[in-house]
């Protein structure tokens, strides 16, 4: 996806570690445009997958879960990462490694709001190692629910996180596949590997 591509150029800065930061338009302030237009393209891939729900993980992959929700006209789960007074029974959950805060958290997801018969669209901001996925993939699981793909904001082609949904199955769809960040340069993949 073009636009957002060059939005990566313009505002995205390279951490130390492998990390980029985008918090200009996804992970901190959020850009609803963009966020849109990134559903709405989402949307137009997965538009024959007969997805009836979309699930994401707290925080970064709300919004543009959200708007791919309101692009293909069914529900929105986020997988909560913290203890609520309101979710603490019945949730199937699974335990996740955040690659950029260096910590495991167990994400949880009602079974109130889960049907099996259900396909399930995976929507996330970032893919680096499938650390997210492959937690929401184990809830899926449990659930007995099928996974129809997972829809990636940005990919970090350079880690294995793609091959490994690949190999289990799952089409991935990333929007920006980045090549490399070294140097602190962001270097995407060739448009026609996209």
């Amino acid at each position: 996806m073009e636009e957002l591509v060059e939005r990566i150029r313009a505002v995205g800065k390279v951490l130390p570690g492998n990390v980029l930061k985008v918090d200009a338009f996804l992970n901190h302030q959020v850009d609803p445009a963009l966020m849109q237009r990134i559903g709405e393209e989402f949307a137009s891939r997965f538009k024959n997958a007969g997805v009836t729900k979309i699930w994401t993980v707290e925080s970064s992959g709300i919004a543009p879960a959200l708007m791919t929700g309101l692009a293909l006209g069914v529900p929105v789960i986020f997988a909560r990462k913290h203890k609520s007074v309101t979710l603490k029974d019945d949730l199937y959950t699974a335990e996740v490694y955040s690659y950029t805060k260096k910590v495991a958290n167990k994400i949880s997801i009602a079974k109130q709001y889960v049907a099996p018969d259900e396909k399930v669209l995976i929507i996330d901001d970032f893919l680096a190692n499938g650390q997210a996925v492959n937690g929401l993939l184990e809830i899926a699981h449990q659930a007995g629910v099928q996974v129809v793909g997972a829809g990636i904001v940005i990919e970090k082609a350079f880690q294995p996180g793609h091959q490994e949904l690949e190999a289990k199955g799952i089409p991935v769809v990333a929007l920006a596949k980045i090549k490399s960040l070294s140097n602190g340069k962001v270097e995407f993949e060739d448009e026609e590997e996209q």
